[in-house]
This record gives C-alpha cells, structure tokens and sequence, in this order.
C-alpha cells in the first residue's frame, strides 16, 4: 500500500476522504484556536479577578488588625 506525503491527498488512509486543510489548520492555527484563546483569556481574567479580591481582603483584614493593636 502507498503512503502518501501530502496531506491533502491521504492515499491508503482508510476511511473515507479527508478535508482539505488550509495551511493555517495545518499548523494548528485554525478557526478553533481563535476560540481556544479567547477562552483562556476569559479564564485568565476570572482568575486574577479572584487574586484581586484574595489580596483585597487580606489586605483589609491586616490594615483592621494593625488598628485594633494600636487602640
């Protein structure tokens, strides 16, 4: 059986015909990577939303100690 070196002509690969991809799919950047992307920009966000308020509160906690020891 012959393999085939191009991709966009699967000889031998079995199961039916392959879609053409472009050459940006090729290298993994295709449509679905934009959405990958924004997704973990999204969850970047939340997460440093989440440390802000972390460190906001323990900030607030340590400034409402520092002024019960000094009354």
């Amino acid at each position: 059986m012959t393999v085939s070196k191009n991709i966009n002509n699967p000889v031998g690969m079995g199961g039916g015909q392959r879609k053409r991809l472009s050459r940006a799919e090729r290298q993994n950047n295709g449509p679905h990577r934009n959405l990958d992307r924004q997704g973990a920009a999204e969850q970047k966000a939340e997460l440093v939303r989440k440390m802000r308020e972390k460190a906001g509160a323990a900030e607030g906690a340590a400034q409402a100690g520092d002024d019960t020891a000094q009354s």
